[in-house]
């Protein structure tokens, strides 16, 4: 499975993005789907994860009131719509499939998508 991260920038704190990551190569609907993140010299991290009919969702307790996960089948997409943006949210960005609900992704990593959040 292929999968491509989009949608990243810099924004202000406060401001919101809205990051997309468009599968390929496998079945889209049968994987539950997570976000991942990793900032300069720390660990890469659990975002979110959605089940694979997207009713079941799942947040980190640092973006639950803020972060929204979301998927279209049809368009074998997944989406992290990012409100109330803060400095520290500052990362790269990735989309996985989740071996291990929730947060446990599959090893694989594709090329991420970078979001800075300035002052």
């Amino acid at each position: 499975v292929q999968l491509q991260a989009s949608g990243g920038g810099l924004v202000q704190a406060g401001g919101s993005l809205r990051l997309s990551c468009v599968a390929s190569g496998g079945t889209f609907s049968s994987y539950n789907m997570g976000w991942f993140r990793q900032a300069p010299g720390k660990e890469r991290e659990f975002v979110a994860a959605i089940s694979r009919s997207g009713v079941g969702t799942y947040y980190s307790d640092s973006v639950s009131e803020r972060f929204t996960i979301s998927r279209d089948n049809a368009k074998n997409t997944v989406y992290l719509q990012m409100n109330s943006l803060k400095v520290e949210d500052t990362a790269v960005y990735f989309c996985q499939r989740v071996r291990i609900w929730p947060r446990n992704p599959y090893p694989y990593w594709g090329q991420g998508t970078q979001v800075t959040v300035s002052s």
